[in-house]
């Protein structure tokens, strides 16, 4: 585990906005997406009956309807150890193979860092 002050100013204020989703929407997942320009995009788990979207895919997609071209980072509040195939691949088609994509605990600490790629 890494300790999320060892992150940059702008990478802890998107964990802390999806922290802050997760708990204040009582979802299994918050997210948070850092776009080209420096705006943040941040959502919860959608789990309807007819439509069911991770948190970074939902912020993905804010994002995207936004007007956003690319996006410079990505974090996830979960339980889950690792970020899931179909997350990476939303933040790859958007911000490209290289991009990061933190993942941390309910409690804001940094598990991991991967790229979408």
């Amino acid at each position: 585990m890494t300790d999320s002050n060892d992150l940059g100013p702008e990478d802890r204020k998107i964990v802390t906005l999806a922290r802050s989703v997760r708990a204040r929407n009582a979802v299994p997942e918050g997210a948070a997406v850092r776009d080209e320009t420096g705006r943040t995009y941040a959502a919860g788990t959608v789990a309807l009956e007819s439509l069911k979207l991770s948190a970074l895919q939902t912020a993905v997609a804010m994002a995207v309807a936004a007007g956003a071209t690319s996006l410079e980072a990505a974090a996830v509040v979960s339980e889950a150890g690792t970020p899931s195939d179909a997350d990476r691949a939303a933040v790859r088609d958007l911000g490209g193979p290289d991009t990061p994509v933190l993942l941390a605990g309910p409690d804001g600490a940094l598990r991991s860092t991967v790229t979408a790629g």
